[in-house]
């Protein structure tokens, strides 16, 4: 075998694409860009979602027979491509989406004594250890040489149940975010987050219909797609806010860099979260930021220095919040600007790229050690 020391890693990204709403698939596909230049490593994606041809193409679209597809050809596909790499980097979510997703990866991983990081993204992991403590936490600890999550808030989280966890920040590509500094704000309210019930976007609604009252000109503009949408809007008829809040489903990365360059202030409500990138984004773009304080937020938001934090599910908390913005002075730019130096610092590719790179040269070492081969 070829020593790693006279080429590049070889690392396989997988994860969802972008046909799939959320967080993963975008920071996926950031950090494949990224890797894309580097001269350690170099890099591929397989997704987890393959879109099938003919006939197999028609069996994704019924439902429960699209899990069994999509399944059986994502694992032939890793029988076929993991012996080519010598990482395999799964990205993960909860509950039965890691047993679809990672775990297959990394089962696969260990047949052919590659290395494998479980990139755990979820802010439901406390839940999901809890409750599949006797599968989750034991599949982790055979199966996964290292694992990395986005935040130390999960670190915490894992340790709790006796598995050792880095974090490595997410990040965005602050260069591709205009960035304004908000001298005057305005009453133009942003929410970005996919609308299932986990990420409580009524919660915004309720707090705008709140904000909305102190100006009725103030607008809300909702972007994202889920199961909650329907109920969303009608909740925002019901509250007579119809004519000033605006939804926009899911959107391109030019779109919603244009949505955050129009907004003045960022309203977020989740009740559980990890490290959501809409807050980066939100950050980079000079936004000012207030949230619920729900899982990792706090470690990336710190109250009254780079974003302003209210308990989790209080509108009324999340709405007065907002309106210190406009009634206390420089507060919005002074939290704006300490945010985008934040973001400059620490949640670009250049502060994680060799954060990265280091990691999988680290544990492919530990698996060639565990092998026994060079």
């Amino acid at each position: 075998m070829t020593s790693v020391r006279h080429r590049k890693l070889r690392v396989l990204l997988v994860g969802p694409s972008l046909s799939i709403l959320g967080g993963q698939a975008v920071q996926a596909q950031r950090l494949l860009k990224g890797l894309e230049a580097s001269d350690r490593v170099s890099v591929d994606f397989m997704p987890v979602n393959p879109e099938l041809p003919g006939l197999l193409g028609a069996l994704q679209r019924i439902k429960y027979v699209r899990t069994v597809v999509t399944s059986t050809a994502y694992l032939i596909e890793l029988l076929r491509r993991v012996p080519n790499f010598d990482v395999v980097h799964a990205f993960s979510a909860s509950y039965f989406s890691y047993v679809l997703a990672p775990l297959p990866a990394m089962i696969v991983a260990r047949a052919f004594s590659k290395a494998s990081v479980l990139n755990y993204r979820s802010g439901e992991a406390s839940d999901h250890l809890s409750k599949w403590r006797l599968t989750a936490v034991p599949t982790m600890r055979r199966f996964a040489t290292a694992i990395i999550v986005p935040s130390q808030y999960l670190v915490e989280v894992f340790r709790t149940f006796g598995l050792p966890a880095r974090a490595i920040h997410n990040f965005v590509p602050i260069e591709r975010i205009p960035y304004r500094r908000r001298e005057q704000l305005s009453p133009r309210f942003l929410s970005n987050r996919n609308l299932e019930a986990l990420y409580n976007v009524a919660c915004t609604v309720r707090a705008f219909q709140v904000l909305h009252e102190r100006w009725p000109k103030a607008t809300l503009t909702i972007a994202g797609d889920g199961a909650e949408r329907s109920r969303l809007e009608k909740l925002v008829s019901s509250l007579g806010i119809s004519g000033a809040v605006q939804f926009v489903g899911r959107v391109s990365n030019e779109v919603m860099d244009s949505l955050y360059a129009d907004a003045d202030v960022y309203l977020n409500s989740p009740n559980i979260d990890n490290m959501p990138a809409s807050i980066i984004e939100a950050f980079a773009a000079g936004v000012p930021v207030v949230s619920s304080d729900a899982g990792g937020i706090p470690f990336i938001v710190r109250d009254g220095e780079n974003g302003l934090l209210v308990r989790v599910n209080d509108h009324e908390a999340l709405a007065k919040a907002a309106m210190r913005l406009f009634d206390e002075g420089s507060l919005a730019l002074s939290l704006a600007d300490a945010a985008r130096r934040d973001c400059e610092t620490l949640f670009t590719w250049s502060a994680v790229q060799a954060q990265w790179e280091t990691a999988y040269l680290a544990i492919h070492s530990r698996t060639t050690l565990r092998e026994g081969h060079g």
